[in-house]
């Protein structure tokens, strides 16, 4: 069973956490979810972000997410892929050397990674975008560019691949999010 390591935090997008952990146990995958400085069985709190027509989006309480995995039992080799959940946890987790180790391990090794929305700040603070083309949710394009990214405009419910990245702008693009990660993965689903 291939094994994939799910990386979130405290007021993680509750959408960008849960349903892709669902999605990817519902096929097969064995998911380890970790946050630094927690081990199995601690939760995080989640927050639902909203497109209410504001300039931004809005923000409310989500669900608590139990971490079945501790962060401090990671063994890198032991993983198949690599999966960030956005929201508010990766302008935290990214300052965590740590968290910058394991993102620049899955680079170098050329496993697959999927970043969500906010994310990519993960993969900018780890410099691994560099001549990469990828997409984001749009306040972090900037970052996208200052980091050497080929920042790419795609609508809310899409995801865009560059070799073994797969990237999305927001939880509305959840069912390309993963089916494009499933294809990196080497997985196949017949109907």
């Amino acid at each position: 069973m291939k094994r994939i390591l799910f990386l979130t935090g405290d007021y993680t997008e509750d959408y960008e956490t849960m349903v892709p952990f669902q999605m990817l146990e519902m096929v097969g995958y064995e998911v380890h979810t970790v946050c630094p400085d927690k081990k199995a069985g601690d939760t995080i709190k989640t927050a639902i972000h909203d497109f209410e027509g504001d300039q931004t989006y809005t923000e409310k309480p989500g669900h608590n997410f139990a971490l079945n995995y501790s962060f401090d039992n990671i063994r890198l080799n032991d993983y198949h892929g690599l999966v960030i959940a956005g929201g508010r946890a990766p302008e935290y987790l990214r300052l965590n050397s740590k968290v910058i180790e394991v993102v620049r391990h899955f680079f170098k090794e050329d496993k697959p990674v999927a970043a969500i929305c906010h994310g990519i700040q993960i993969l900018t603070a780890a410099n691994v975008v560099k001549g990469r083309k990828l997409t984001a949710y749009p306040a972090v394009g900037p970052e996208v560019i200052l980091a050497g990214g080929e920042y790419q405009g795609v609508p809310v419910d899409s995801a865009y691949v560059d070799g073994n990245l797969v990237t999305s702008p927001a939880w509305p693009a959840h069912p390309a999010f993963i089916r494009e990660f499933l294809k990196i993965m080497g997985a196949t689903i017949t109907l």
